[in-house]
């Protein structure tokens, strides 16, 4: 039996989880606002924050119950299960609760703010922690080993 070695998920990892997530994001979001405000209001300067109620249900409150469930069905989001990633309690390495997932997507409104600045601190902390992970009590883990098998050579004697 093999014991699964654990590393914190950094910073590059997560941006490519993250990057995933909203790519998948965006191509549920944008057909529907499409369908709701046509492609003009969507695309436009002019529109502000918000275009209206859907807006705001198809582009902030949908993606963040989505998120949420994501996390407390799968400990990831599709594109943290992409890179192999999820998310674990920063004491135990339990499961975390749905009041910590909660908090932690609404601490990514304080890791954003400023210039991004709790996110950009994932690279330099020694947990790989944001600032939405510090409030939450929360980290970010992957295995070591995320191949199929670990490579293995024989040579041939006289090769």
């Amino acid at each position: 039996m093999t014991t699964v070695e654990l590393e914190y998920a950094g910073f590059w990892s997560r941006t490519a989880a993250g990057l995933i997530d909203t790519v998948l994001t965006l191509m549920i979001t944008l057909p529907l606002l499409i369908a709701i405000y046509g492609a003009d209001t969507v695309f436009s300067d002019n529109t502000g924050l918000i275009a209206g109620p859907a807006d705001f249900l198809i582009s902030y409150v949908g993606p963040a119950i989505v998120s949420i469930l994501f996390w407390v069905y799968r400990q990831a989001t599709p594109g943290k299960m992409a890179v192999g990633a999820r998310i674990v309690d920063a004491t135990t390495g339990g499961v975390p609760t749905t009041g910590q997932y909660i908090g932690r997507y609404l601490a990514y409104l304080v890791s954003v703010f400023p210039l991004g600045l709790g996110l950009v601190w994932i690279a330099f902390d020694r947990r790989k922690q944001g600032w939405h992970d510090k409030l939450a009590g929360t980290v970010v883990i992957r295995s070591v080993r995320r191949g199929p098998e670990q490579v293995v050579f024989n040579p041939q004697p006289g090769s």
